[in-house]
Formats: C-alpha cells, structure tokens, sequence
C-alpha cells in the first residue's frame, strides 16, 4: 500500500504540473505578451529558461511541505502518508468543484489550508482515538501557518500599491508619448529595473543554489547600498550603449523581467505542484533505508536536499507544457483584455454594490482633491496621461512602460517572498500588480471601470473561498482515508481518478462544440474590408439565430418531460450566448469605425442589429433561468392543457425561426413580408393562449408557480419574436 500510494502521488504531481502551469503561465507571460514584445516563441523560449533556472532554486521551498504548516515529529509514517495523500486528493475535489461552479482558486492557497486540513484530520483522530495526550496545538505549526497566510494577503496588498505608485511615476516621467524623452534617460530609467531584478533574483533567489560564489554573496549582503549603486551604473551603461547601437532597450528589460519573473514562479510555485509528493518520496525513502516505519517522521523538518534529477525533470515538464497549452493562451488573453488601455475592454464581471460605491467613492475623493491643487498642476499632469490615439498605439494592450512596471514590481515582490520562505500566491501577486498599474495608468475609465473593480474584488474574495473550501475538503477526505482504511484509499483514488479523466473528456469536447465567439468575429472584420465585414458579421447572425432556437426548443420540451439536466444545459448555453452579446458591445465602437470608412447609415443598423440580439438572447436567458429552477424547486408541473397551448406556441416558433435562418443562410430577404405575417398570426395566438389560461385560473386556480410560469415563457417568446424579426429588418438595411 505505501509503494501504491507513492506511484499515485507521483502521478498526481505529474498532472499537478501540466494543470497548475497551464493555469499560472499568464503571471510570467501576460506583460511581455500584452506588448507584443517579441514573437511567440521568442517569449516561451526566455520564460521556458528561466523556469529550468528557478527549479535549481526551489529547494528551500519544498519545507513548505514538509514541515511549514505542522510538525511532522508527532506524526508515524504511516500518518504521514495518508496525509500527503489526503491532501493530494482533496486537493483534486477542490478544483473540480470550484472549476465546475466557475470560482477561482490559488494553487498555494489550497496547497497551505490543505495541509493544515489534512494534519487537523490526523490531529484530531489521535486526540479523539486517545493515543496521544498531546494538544491539538503541539501537532499544528500555528506560528508559521500565521505568517504565511499573513504573507499571502499582505503580498495581494503590496502588490496593488508597489504597481499603482511604480507606474504612475513612471508615466509622469515619460508620459505616453515617451520616444523623445526616453532616448535621453531611459538607460537610467531600465536600469533601475534591470538592476532590481539582478539584485532580488540572482543574489536573493539564487544565493543558496550554490551557482554564486559565497564571497560575492555576502559582500553583497554587507555593502548593499553600494553593490545597488554598482549594479545600478553598470546596467544604465551597458544599456546606454546597446541604445546608441539601435537597440530597443524596452524589449531587452521585458524579456529580462520575463526571464526573472519565470524564474521566480519557478522557484516559488513548484512546491504547490510537487512539493507534497516529493515530501511522500522522502518519507518512503526514509522509512525504506530505516528498514522499518518509523514512529515519528521528524526527519522531515531537516532542511530538504533536492534531487537534480527529479527538479530537472519537473523544469522539463514545465517547460513542455508551457509551449504546448492551449488553456495557457486563452488564459493570457482574458488577464490582459481585463488589464488593457482599452476603455471598451470587454468583462464578464457584473457590477457589484460595492465596487460601485468604491467607484462613487473613488470620484468623490479625486473632485475633492483637484479642488485644492491648482489648475496648471492638474493641467500638466492629465498631459502626462494623456493616451495615445488607437491608430498610434497598434493592436497591443498597453505599452512597453508598463509592461516593463509589472514585469519589475511582481518579479522582486516573489523573490523577496521566496527569499523568506513564504510560499507567495504568484497569481494574485501578479494580478494585483497589473491592476494597480492599469489603475496608474487611468485605464479604469468611468465605463469600465466598476466592472474592474468587480473583477479585482471576485479574485480577492477567491482567496477566502479557497482557503475555506480547501481545508473543510482536506479535513473531510483525510478522516475518511484514517477510518476507511485501504478501502477509503482506494475508492477515493479511483474517485478522484475519474473526476480527472471526466474533467479533461468533457473540457475536450466542449472546447470542440464553442463555436467563435463575437469577440473573436470582430477581431476577424476588423481586419478586413468593410465589405468583407459584412459577410462575417451576417454569418455570425445566422449562427446565433441558430442557436436561439436550438435553446429556445429544447427548453420548450425539457420542460414538458421535467428534464432536469437538459434545463441546466440549457441555462449554460443562454448565459454563455448572453454574456456574448454583452461582451459584443464593448466592441461596438471599433466595428463602427470600420464600418463608418464605408457608410454611416451601415454602422446605424449594425448598431440596430447588435442591440436587437443582446435583447433577444436576454429574453431567451429570461426563459431558461425560471424554467430550470421550476424544476429544480420540485414546484408542480404544468398542466396537460398548459402543455398543449405551449407545443402550439413552439410549433409556430420554431416555423417562424424556420424561415429566418433560410434567409440567413440564402441571404435573400424576400420573405419579410411572410415572416411579419406570421409573427402577428403568433401573437395573436399568444393572446388567445392567455385568454384561455386566464379562463382555467377561473374555473380550476391550479398551482401558483406552474401559472407564473406559464405566464412568463408566453411574455418572453412574444419579446424574443419581436425582436428576432426587427433582426432582421435592420440586417436587411445593413446589407443591401
């Protein structure tokens, strides 16, 4: 059983890898793929070498896991074990439900609560079985367990204030417009962040690798002022120079701040994907040169000697995932649509009460402010933030100042952290940072910016979300594994298992079924002609009409036969098609713009046309939302009376739609005379329909929620049709 349990913690590190890189690329990639740097592979290639450097560098890490959270002196071998295995596997649970219910999560903060779940379970066995008279305090490392999670949220914090003050001083020297001022000192400027990044990953991260003679390390460590200074001076010169030899010296302070911050992930983040299984490596390896399963496992608290061969092979994993994951890429994508200068970035963040009132908040203290400084001080500093046209900035997210801003800030805030042994979460580290700069940098415009707030709050809130869940979860499968036996851990194994495979099966297949999203369709048209656009953007109609009815059908049905599972399906798909209508007007301006080179009157009805399909996919969720949760309320179902009315009122939808994708699909808009006229013979049936539901609550009253919603879906298809039809009448006018 303990070799079983081994082989499955080193499988589960081996996933923990692909999945947790997959996941955390975007805290090292996001910058330098945000300003389009360099190319592709250029970028992965830095990072991937940074990543085989910071391995080397995480072996103090690994005591995270052994012994940072508990003492493993009052654990046997065998405890020990099906702790780290208890953690593992819950570890498992928690991202399948979290990834399920669509909340995030932070690998370090499940991986600390977990282990302290998993120790309390053991803990509490030893207590409540009477083999021990020891407290529950002498077996949990409270001390420590306090700093790092003190570590963790005051990082989140140093990190959103470190990024807002580095970046607005930044752009008060530079401005947006910074060519001109920055070939006269942006060596001293670079300098300053490639001299901070040396300082913080070489002499910081990597003085105990053994790869920097002691002596210059603790020269360092005695002068640090002056070795700063020297650092300083020796990067602004060599920079000066590769600037007079035409070189991009933004370029080569991203990819450095790449490099580092990749380095730093490494060697901070590596103890979240293998540190636990490693730690069950050693205590079987320690119990197999014993010959024996010792009774205490304090060996483990000994500082950890990293196998090469095994860190290397972790880096090569890395690194191969890194260039590989497509996740990966579309995780980047939304951290740096939520970061761009854009004031039209789109979200799918709701506005929340208190991001608004922060944002009212936010204003009043900033009218109070300018009330006291003086015109021509306020003046010249909206000409320092001032942005550049969007012709001038290009198809980029934000610039090479900032990018090299959040490269810096969140490269030494991790070092500093990996340094002190704190196991950072890199991902609010990184993400706090970008926020603070993209706040400098006056991103969060009054349109977008209670969506921001919203967005930065859910990632703060999925800290306590994890960490609750983390440990009620580790508590849970630990206890189950110390009663159950071999029986618990195999079932749980095999459990978990399946979660994993079901989990990648159905990711696969979904990711197969996503048809291209509006967002995607206008990055298409804007890249063509507008006449070309035309045919894209009438294509995308065509599908989402499509895809109207296909929902609006099976709903109808699912309905009829109280088909839970379908409804929930069905729920997803009217959320997923409303959140990309929603997302399609944060694109309206630059369609329009395109547009506009041609003809004005076309970007009028694509306008038309736009606020007619967010409508009709709002009425369409409105009818999915109330139905599922009839359902799955257990409320009474619908009459045999209601039920006939309701195949009537499909049927005739299902005609007209009918005749509207044939038009789409042909392009030809002769039959709109045809489809007016049976929209009004379906309206006309609508009222007769509620005429008779009107007569039955009368004569028979029947069940309350059934009639609502009964009531409802009537409403809803009258609102859909009508504006399914003016759909179409506008993309008539949009064409022609």
């Amino acid at each position: 059983m303990d070799l079983f349990i081994v082989i499955t913690l080193a499988l589960l590190a081996v996933m923990g890898i692909v999945v947790g890189v997959s996941n955390d690329a975007v805290n090292f990639l996001n910058s330098a793929f945000g300003s389009k740097v360099a190319k592709k592979n250029v970028i992965l290639g830095v990072a991937g070498l940074g990543v085989m450097v910071g391995v080397m560098t995480s072996s103090g890490m690994m005591d995270v896991a052994r012994s940072g959270v508990f003492y493993p002196a009052m654990f046997s071998y065998q405890e020990i074990m099906i702790l780290f295995l208890g953690m593992m596997l819950s570890n498992i649970i928690l991202l399948d439900i979290y990834n399920s219910l669509g909340l995030p999560t932070s690998t370090t903060v499940s991986l600390v609560f977990g282990l302290l779940g998993s120790a309390m379970a053991l803990a509490l066995y030893n207590i409540w079985s009477g083999t021990t008279t020891a407290s529950l305090g002498e077996f949990i490392n409270s001390g420590n367990a306090l700093a790092i999670v003190s570590g963790i949220l005051l990082s989140v914090v140093l990190a959103f204030l470190s990024g807002h003050l580095l970046m607005y001083i930044s752009r008060i020297i530079f401005s947006f417009r910074y060519s001109k001022i920055f070939s006269r000192y942006g060596a001293l400027w670079c300098g300053i962040t490639v001299a901070g990044i040396i300082y913080f990953t070489v002499f910081k991260g990597l003085k105990s690798s053994g790869l920097i003679p002691e002596a210059i390390i603790a020269y360092v460590n005695d002068n640090t002022t002056i070795s700063l200074l020297i650092l300083w001076a020796g990067s602004s010169v060599l920079l000066w120079v590769l600037q007079r030899l035409s070189v991009n010296i933004l370029r080569v302070s991203i990819l450095a701040g790449t490099f580092s911050l990749a380095l730093a992930f490494a060697g901070n983040d590596l103890v979240n994907f293998i540190g636990v299984p490693y730690a069950g490596y050693d205590s079987y390896m320690i119990a197999q040169e014993l010959g024996e399963a010792p009774a205490s496992m304090a060996a483990l608290a000994n500082p950890t000697q990293a196998n090469f061969w095994i860190m290397c092979a972790a880096g090569l994993i890395m690194v191969i995932t890194l260039f590989t994951s497509k996740k990966a890429m579309r995780v980047i994508e939304t951290e740096r649509k939520l970061s761009s200068q854009s004031e039209e970035a789109p979200t799918n963040s709701e506005a929340t009460v208190a991001s608004r009132g922060i944002v009212r908040g936010a204003r009043a203290l900033n009218d109070a402010i300018e009330a006291i400084t003086p015109q021509r001080v306020i003046k010249w500093i909206d000409s320092r933030f001032e942005p550049l046209p969007e012709e001038e900035r290009g198809d980029v997210n934000y610039d090479l100042i900032r990018a090299t801003v959040n490269l810096t800030a969140a490269a030494i805030l991790i070092s500093i952290g990996t340094q002190l042994k704190l196991p950072l979460s890199t991902t609010y580290v990184v993400f706090m940072v970008s926020m603070g700069t993209s706040l400098a940098d006056r991103a969060w415009g009054r349109e977008s910016a209670v969506y921001r707030i919203t967005g930065v709050t859910t990632v703060i809130m999925g800290w306590f979300i994890t960490a609750v869940g983390g440990f009620i979860i580790a508590l849970a499968v630990t206890l189950a594994l110390v009663y159950g036996g071999q029986i618990a851990i195999i079932g749980i194994t095999l459990l978990c298992v399946g979660l994993i495979i079901k989990s990648n099966v159905s990711g696969k297949k979904k990711a197969e079924k996503v048809e291209e999203s509006a967002v995607q369709m206008i990055g298409d048209a804007l890249k063509q002609s507008p006449e070309e656009a035309l045919i894209t953007y009438t294509e995308h109609v065509c599908a989402s009409m499509e895809k109207v009815t296909m929902i609006y059908d099976r709903t109808i049905v699912a309905v009829f036969k109280e088909n839970r599972k379908v409804l929930r399906d069905m729920v997803r798909e009217a959320e997923d098609f409303y959140h990309s209508t929603r997302q399609q007007k944060y694109e309206l301006l630059p369609m329009l713009r395109n547009l506009q080179d041609s003809d004005v009157n076309t970007g009028h009805y694509y306008v038309q046309v736009v606020d007619y399909i967010s409508e009709t996919s709002k009425a369409l969720l409105h009818i999915t939302r109330p139905c599922y949760k009839h359902v799955d309320n257990n409320h009474t179902g619908l009459s045999k009376e209601q039920v006939f009315d309701l195949k009537r009122i499909n049927d005739r939808v299902e005609e007209i739609f009918g005749e509207i994708n044939t038009m789409l699909r042909t392009r030809s808009f002769d039959s709109m005379e045809k489809i007016l006229t049976m929209r009004d013979e379906m309206f006309d049936l609508i009222d007769e329909v509620m005429q008779n539901q009107l007569r039955r609550l009368r004569d028979t009253g029947g069940s309350s929620s059934a009639n609502m919603l009964f009531f409802n879906i009537l409403t809803e298809t009258k609102t859909m049709v009508l504006h399914s039809r003016n759909i179409m009448k506008s993309l008539e006018h949009f064409i022609q």
